[in-house]
């Protein structure tokens, strides 16, 4: 079973390649920068998320004094983003927990952690989930470490990848070792572009999907996870 979901990965990673193109890793923040905009990008936007990251770093000029600022002030800066309330005071948190080694706001250390042990500790961080960790290792660090956002799982579910029953956050594990360490952030990209493009929740454009001959779901009008 595992190595028919393997294949099926595979092959729509090469469809996918062939159809968008195949993503080159390039590393987009730092990783202390990479979580804090991580967490802004929660159920938000991508277009509040850019405008709240850029708030947030134009009015501080730093993250040990964004760490140090009244909560109120973070969240002021950041309200364009949405949910600052909940957002504001996880990034106060986060901010000195990861200053409790040297005093400054570092995650230098994951760089002597093997994947599961950078993982582990990003997630013990306050707010912090598997996505968030997985995001940061994939995005600022090039580690074989899968973010499944809701666009990775639906289209994943509907091709037979994954249980449709398997949580998002129970599937960052099983989807990383389908996709293999040299695969994992070109499979990312292209599912995320995908879900966002063609595979939506509602009134997929099976038409036009690249996927079509290998996909169970092809027609489904309806919502389907």
């Amino acid at each position: 079973m595992v190595s028919s979901a393997r294949e099926t990965l595979l092959q729509a990673m090469v469809l996918l390649d062939g159809h968008y193109g195949r993503p080159v890793w390039v590393p987009r923040y730092p990783p202390v920068d990479e979580l804090v905009y991580t967490v802004l990008s929660q159920n938000t936007a991508d277009v509040n998320t850019i405008r709240s990251y850029e708030a947030l770093t134009a009015h501080f000029p730093n993250w040990s004094s964004v760490r140090d600022a009244p909560v109120e002030e973070i969240e002021a800066t950041i309200a364009r983003g949405g949910l600052a309330h909940v957002k504001a005071p996880r990034i106060k948190a986060i901010l000195a927990a990861i200053s409790e080694r040297t005093g400054e706001p570092c995650l230098d250390e994951l760089a002597a952690m093997d994947d599961a042990a950078a993982l582990a500790y990003l997630e013990r961080l306050p707010g912090v989930g598997p996505k968030t960790a997985a995001c940061v290792l994939m995005f600022a660090l090039g580690r074989p470490a899968m973010p499944v956002d809701t666009h990775v799982h639906r289209v994943a579910a509907r091709l037979g990848i994954i249980d449709p029953k398997l949580a998002a956050e129970a599937a960052h594990g099983p989807l990383t070792e389908l996709a293999g360490p040299e695969n994992v952030y070109a499979v990312h990209v292209n599912l995320v572009l995908h879900g966002r493009q063609i595979c939506h929740a509602r009134r997929p454009a099976c038409a036009g999907c690249p996927l079509g001959n290998m996909c169970r779901r092809v027609g489904v009008q309806a919502s389907a996870g």
